[in-house]
């Protein structure tokens, strides 16, 4: 089951389909600078040394630390190298991830985005999710704005349902929704398949969640054992393989995952594999 290796999103921005997730390379909690600040930066490089061209983040990742790390590593960007952000969530030093959509809120964020990663426009910004206490046409329409002012090239939409979406792209072009997803967790199964339908990118966040299914004796490991692979790489080469417009983001502050993640893109699951996967959850 060979999948296309990579996807245009929005049309013109041509990734590869395994790109990398940028919250884990900051602190512990993903809070404040990471203990060993010269290893997120190696890391960051080497994913783009092994052909990655998306970066994922978020102005709540840190906060702040990761978009900044970002920039150090890799400012000025590789000609094709999209580094995808959002905004709309905060990180507080509890540890808790509160919601903040508010248009004017969401106007900071993302100027905010812009001075760290050091660019005049981000190529995909992301609302990172819905907030119950503020409208959602003017979660939308508030980035809608932004898109008309230059500040962003093209819109994305986080942790949403396919309700949402459909009242999202009454207001603005959605080229990318990034929801959980997982072989374990396909609680987003409809948003997905929504996504498929209309040729929209979707980001699937936690791809790693294997649980029980990595447990000896089950599938996953005796797929993986056959193509001489770690239990996160069948999962991750699942994903691939579930949909071409998936594009994986699995994140890591180590250089030898980030290596093994690369590395999952390049494998080929066979139709019965893949079945035999697909019915596991």
């Amino acid at each position: 089951m060979a999948s296309p290796a990579t996807i245009a999103i929005g049309g013109d921005l041509e990734v590869f389909r395994m790109g990398f997730g940028a919250m884990r390379i900051t602190g512990p909690r993903i809070l404040g600078w990471p203990d060993d600040r010269e290893n997120a930066l190696r890391v960051l490089r080497r994913a783009v040394e092994l052909g990655v061209n998306l970066i994922d983040t978020a102005d709540a990742y840190g906060p702040e630390v990761s978009e900044l790390l970002i920039a150090e590593a890799l400012h000025p960007y590789p000609e094709g190298l999209v580094v995808a952000t959002k905004g709309g969530l905060l990180r507080t030093s509890s540890g808790a991830w509160p919601r903040d959509g508010r248009p004017e809120h969401l106007r900071e964020a993302c100027e905010g985005s812009l001075r760290r990663l050091r660019v005049d426009r981000v190529d995909l910004y992301q609302l990172h999710a819905p907030d119950p206490e503020v409208p959602f046409e003017d979660s939308v329409g508030g980035l809608a704005r932004l898109q008309a002012e230059g500040k962003i090239r093209h819109v994305g939409l986080s942790n949403v349902s396919v309700e949402q979406l459909h009242r999202a792209q009454e207001l603005v072009e959605v080229v990318s929704v990034q929801n959980r997803y997982s072989l374990a967790d396909r609680s987003s199964e409809g948003v997905l398949d929504e996504c498929e339908r209309q040729g929209i990118a979707f980001l699937p966040w936690y791809p790693l969640a294997v649980g029980r299914l990595a447990e000896p004796g089950g599938a996953l490991g005796r797929i993986a054992d056959a193509h001489d692979a770690t239990p996160a790489q069948l999962a991750l080469a699942w994903l691939l393989a579930r949909s071409p417009v998936v594009v994986a983001i699995p994140g890591t502050a180590s250089v030898a995952h980030l290596e093994e993640d690369v590395a999952a893109a390049s494998l080929d699951l066979t139709a019965e594999e893949f079945a035999e996967l697909s019915a596991t959850a």
